[in-house]
């Protein structure tokens, strides 16, 4: 077959049409293009995509394929390796170019570097371009030329920066192939649960660019402006929501920082301030994960290799349940379970809760996320866990454990995030509702029973706490 000038755009994690730079040139060389998706978790390393994000992945290909198509396209779906299937394509289309935009996991890296070096060895144009990230994590380097590893000079430095480019516009119309190659069907690739868990999902989730520009709107009118103050209350709709949307590239930060920008005479200057400096934290992950990719697996922080974490598979287990005893830890668990996603401030709590609580790893507690989170994104889990255990870059301090009861009484006061995820407490009174085991009353009354309906603490946290300081000053002796 022969389509003159055709160009492959082998989607990943890029799945929109606007404020896309791999489909804004490959449409720029003029001629076909033609849209792709390669299906091959086993090129992830260890990290294949997780549970909840194979659904979000099937919900997103869908809603992609369907705005190709109301463009005059379409997108082919294949199965791995990806570089045979890439030279599968270019032999069926006569592509002479794929276009791609980059993503920033070890493996994937090492994987697109190879398919990039094979296909321009065979004479084709293979290139790659920067669609999810404000700077790329090389181009910010200390005066020393090294890389960062405190958060304020790196985001002082992305600031200095020239502003980062205006998002493009969504494409018009494509010019079609002679012929569509074969594509498999969505439903072969398996995303989709063979026994369907997903009803949470669906009901608080719409993926695609469609739902992530919605998502967005929302924010913008109803929570940006009291953004700094409510960011921190997952009782309140104060947080854009928009990370599930941003990790599968539905929509790009450039576009959310544009949107932004425009708001600066609408909206509290501070709040955008704010914000911004949470999109500084997402660069930031990414420029960790890029210059010590190894941190994905161990600590950045050598000292910790040594750290006596402990086993225990009933207490971890509860844990991800929900059945701690502690209920801003427990309401944070079953968000997740239920919708794949936990407000920030309780993912903190819960984490904390884990590696200091309970001391077990926070690789453990990263290998949960990353199953159960529609948003689970390796640079953002890598820093984030790596931050509460206090073994990575710019981490917490060893010595702060956050207290489960204080932390719910202050971002929880009125009780509505606790009352709506642990039903049991229903009606505890919210003196007791962050504490109920401290309750003078007969707790049976408010249709409490510890022991039957929610436990009792499975750690008195004023112990632990001691126990996890012990630990620490034993394993930097």
């Amino acid at each position: 077959m022969t389509n003159l000038n055709a160009t492959i755009v082998w989607f990943r994690h890029d799945l929109r049409l606007g404020d896309n730079p791999a489909l804004t040139a490959a449409l720029g060389r003029g001629g076909p293009v033609i849209p792709v998706f390669i299906w091959a978790p086993e090129e992830e390393g260890r990290w294949p995509p997780g549970a909840a994000s194979r659904w979000w992945l099937h919900q997103s290909l869908a809603a992609l394929d369907a705005s190709l198509r109301k463009a005059g396209s379409r997108l082919t779906i294949r199965r791995g390796p990806t570089l045979d299937t890439l030279r599968s394509l270019v032999e069926e289309t006569g592509a002479t170019a794929v276009f791609w935009n980059r993503r920033y996991e070890p493996a994937i890296i090492a994987r697109d570097s190879k398919i990039k070096s094979a296909l321009q060895g065979e004479g084709k144009t293979a290139e790659s371009f920067n669609g999810s990230l404000l700077f790329e994590p090389w181009t910010i380097k200390t005066q020393q030329a090294t890389p960062y590893r405190v958060f304020t000079p790196f985001w002082r430095a992305c600031l200095g920066q020239l502003e980062p480019a205006g998002p493009e516009r969504m494409p018009p119309r494509f010019e079609k192939p002679a012929k569509w190659p074969m594509s498999a069907e969505l439903r072969e690739l398996g995303l989709q649960p063979m026994i369907d868990w997903t009803g949470g999902l669906r009901e608080a989730w719409h993926p695609g660019e469609n739902g992530a520009r919605k998502q967005l709107s929302q924010f913008l009118e109803n929570a940006i402006a009291d953004y700094a103050d409510q960011r921190n209350r997952p009782d309140l709709l104060g947080t854009s929501r928009l990370s599930p949307h941003l990790h599968f590239g539905e929509i790009s930060v450039r576009e959310i920082w544009s949107e932004l920008g425009n708001l600066q005479m609408k909206a509290n200057a501070d709040a955008i301030r704010v914000y911004k400096s949470e999109l500084g934290w997402r660069e930031f992950a990414h420029h960790l994960l890029f210059h010590f990719p190894h941190t994905a697996e161990e600590p950045l922080r050598g000292e910790f290799a040594r750290f006596p974490w402990r086993k225990d598979t009933a207490e971890l287990r509860a844990w991800q349940r929900g059945r701690t005893g502690y209920p801003i830890v427990d309401a944070g668990m079953r968000e997740l379970w239920h919708t794949g996603w936990m407000h920030n401030r309780v993912r903190m709590i819960v984490a904390s809760f884990l590696v200091k609580d309970l001391l077990i790893s926070w690789q453990e507690g990263a290998a949960w996320f990353w199953d159960t989170l529609v948003d689970a994104d390796l640079a953002n889990n890598t820093l984030g866990w790596q931050w509460t255990a206090g073994c990575g870059a710019d981490a917490a301090p060893y010595f702060r454990v956050f207290n489960p009861v204080s932390q719910g009484e202050k971002f929880d006061p009125d009780g509505a995030y606790v009352r709506r995820w642990v039903q049991e407490l229903q009606r505890v009174p919210i003196e007791w509702l962050h504490k109920p085991w401290e309750s003078p009353l007969d707790v049976t009354t408010a249709g409490l029973e510890f022991g039957r309906n929610y436990p009792r603490p499975i750690v008195d946290h004023s112990r632990a706490r001691q126990q996890a300081l012990d630990a620490y000053r034993q394993s930097n002796q």
